[in-house]
């Protein structure tokens, strides 16, 4: 089968890795424009690979068309892809084009979907392939794949950890079912859908007013980014690695109970939250709690600022 491959990061280089292994004819890769002097890696590995590469800045103007379209590619292979692409790019292979979502559609579509699986307190979530359309998620579903969400999961554990190969695993079944001239196009109910947007730090500021589980969810749900952030002292201080301790603690909410080899302790309502890694901007660097304390940058008995 001709596969035109577009995509980002990780995902997409692992994808087309993939599927070079198994044989497919990938016809052409498109690939995001570097940034910052650093290698896309769907890039490096289409170079290492010596498949033909194309960065465009964008899918909306005529020559890309005319360039996809004249690639007379079997399938068009949508593997991570934060970028707009129109529906006569996506329409343009033989047999159209499917797209990667991690996240069972229609619930949380959108670009950061298992970031607000874990801030809603999901306990479910998986995988998509969909035919795209004009819409943002919002195409007919060929294959979903169900994965439950851990109380201590984090973004980065639940995509990395299951998500991220659930999606390259069922990627070939859904190939075999195209292949096979079975693969289902199942509407969306959109009275399921849910849309949210990409979690930034708008989104990422701690409330200690709400309950411990809910203030808990928010941090792994934003682990490794953009990172919950509480202010102290003025300081911006974002939380990872963290973990709910039951139990009624003895501080007032967002106040900072104790600091120790095992990390920094917040109370919260109805719990305590350990922390065992922070960063303080503007530094760069994720530290443990005990190592800022001699700089004076943390201590015991801080309280949130509101």
């Amino acid at each position: 089968m001709r596969i035109a491959l577009i995509g980002q990061a990780a995902f997409a280089e692992r994808a087309l890795q993939e599927l070079h292994r198994a044989g497919e004819e990938i016809v052409h890769v498109y690939a995001p424009p570097d940034v910052g002097g650093k290698p896309e890696p769907l890039k490096t590995k289409a170079l290492e690979l010596g498949i033909p590469l194309s960065q465009p800045a964008s899918f909306k103007g005529d020559a890309i068309y005319e360039q996809f379209k004249s690639l007379n590619a079997d399938l068009g292979i949508l593997a991570f892809v934060t970028l707009i692409v129109p529906e006569r790019v996506l329409y343009a292979p033989r047999l159209k084009s499917i797209c990667f979502h991690p996240s069972l559609l229609p619930r949380h579509r959108g670009a950061s979907a298992i970031n607000w699986a874990i801030i809603q307190g999901d306990t479910e979530t998986g995988v998509t392939w969909f035919w795209p359309d004009q819409g943002i998620d919002t195409g007919p579903i060929l294959i979903q794949k169900r994965q439950a969400i851990d109380e201590n999961d984090t973004l980065g554990s639940l995509y990395f950890g299951r998500l991220f190969p659930l999606g390259i695993e069922s990627m070939f079944e859904a190939l075999d079912l195209i292949k096979a001239g079975k693969a289902p196009r199942i509407a969306q109910n959109e009275s399921l859908a849910t849309y949210e947007p990409p979690c930034r730090d708008e989104h990422a500021r701690i409330d200690f007013s709400k309950h411990a589980r809910e203030v808990y969810n928010l941090v792994r749900g934003c682990d490794p980014q953009p990172g919950a952030f509480a202010l102290y002292e003025g300081k911006q201080v974002r939380l990872y690695d963290a973990a709910l301790e039951p139990g009624l603690s003895s501080g007032a909410v967002g106040e900072i109970v104790a600091i120790d080899s095992s990390g920094m302790r917040i109370a919260l309502e109805g719990a305590t939250m350990l922390v065992r890694r922070v960063r303080v901007e503007p530094g760069a660097k994720k530290m443990a709690p005990a190592e800022l304390i001699q700089s004076g940058e943390l201590r015991a008995g801080l309280l949130a600022d509101t």
